[in-house]
């Protein structure tokens, strides 16, 4: 890469391994607490695996915050190589691996921390896009410039199709949970300012919720940036995943249309049967 910079993300961005491959990003991992013992996400545990133990205990996974000393740990190697780092983070709203990532940082001289304001691969495509800048020969001030300048343009959301896993997280009130189970609501959640929000309620099928869901989202791809979009999901059919990555096909001129499958981090806090479209505006969400 040029300018002997190098772009890391810890493992919420949820890019694929192929895309990791393909844009030279490395990861620091996010702890993953499950019955008595702690993983890492992505490399010793899977969604897969969350489902199944909470499916035979009823327990949810405890996600954690990368600590100072493992932020210290992953720069130091590039550091030590004389490259500069500009590192990505999930949302200070989100999680303290922001705040430890940036004390960690104040040890070097070059490692850069971005707050995404973001989950999953709406921190993705900011990742991607810094690796792109990155490559053209642009220097690491002016990446993080033009990347603090992007955040606001990310649109990131999820259409879940049960409210289990916010419920037992302390996210979901048991008296909306009835309600929307009742009426068969699939909600909307939407990344604002950094935070999980609830938007649109939608009602019906899961995979007709979807395609309404895609519709709504993209319209007809006016004022969206059409070089890449990504379709994230948490252990959702792989028909229906087809299924609506050939919608988002049809529905507007993507240049790249990603199918990535979401992480520990997304999967633990709204369960399976989660769908989103991620992408970049053209100019920032009001």
């Amino acid at each position: 890469m040029l300018n002997n910079i190098v772009i890391t993300s810890d493992s919420t961005s949820d890019l694929s391994p192929a895309l990791r491959e393909r844009y030279n990003i490395k990861i620091l991992p996010l702890g993953v607490n499950l019955g008595d013992k702690t993983y890492f996400d992505g490399v010793d545990i899977t969604p897969d695996e969350i489902y199944e133990h909470h499916k035979r205990t009823g327990e949810l996974p405890k996600t954690t915050a990368t600590n100072v000393g493992d932020c210290i740990d992953f720069f130091k190697p590039f550091a030590e190589a004389g490259k500069t780092v500009i590192h990505f983070t999930i949302s200070s709203e989100m999680s303290s691996t922001y705040n430890n990532s940036v004390l960690a940082s104040k040890e070097f001289e070059n490692v850069y921390v971005i707050d995404s304001q973001n989950l999953s691969t709406g921190i993705g495509l900011l990742v991607i896009s810094a690796a792109e800048m990155a490559e053209s020969g642009m220097p690491a001030p002016e990446i993080v410039e033009k990347i603090n300048a992007l955040i606001p343009c990310v649109d990131a959301s999820f259409v879940i199709d049960s409210l289990e896993y916010l419920h037992k997280g302390g996210r979901c009130s048991s008296v909306a949970m009835l309600g929307a189970n009742l009426l068969k609501l699939k909600p909307c959640i939407e990344v604002k300012n950094g935070k999980m929000d609830v938007g649109k309620k939608y009602r019906g099928k899961f995979s007709e919720v979807l395609k309404q869901y895609v519709a709504e989202r993209i319209g007809n791809g006016e004022g969206i940036n059409l070089d890449r979009v990504f379709v994230t999901h948490a252990g959702c059919d792989p028909d229906l995943v087809d299924e609506i990555v050939n919608e988002v096909k049809n529905t507007a001129p993507f240049k790249e249309v990603f199918m990535t499958r979401a992480g520990c981090t997304v999967s633990s806090h709204c369960g399976a049967n989660t769908l989103g479209v991620l992408f970049v505006r053209n100019t920032p969400i009001e």
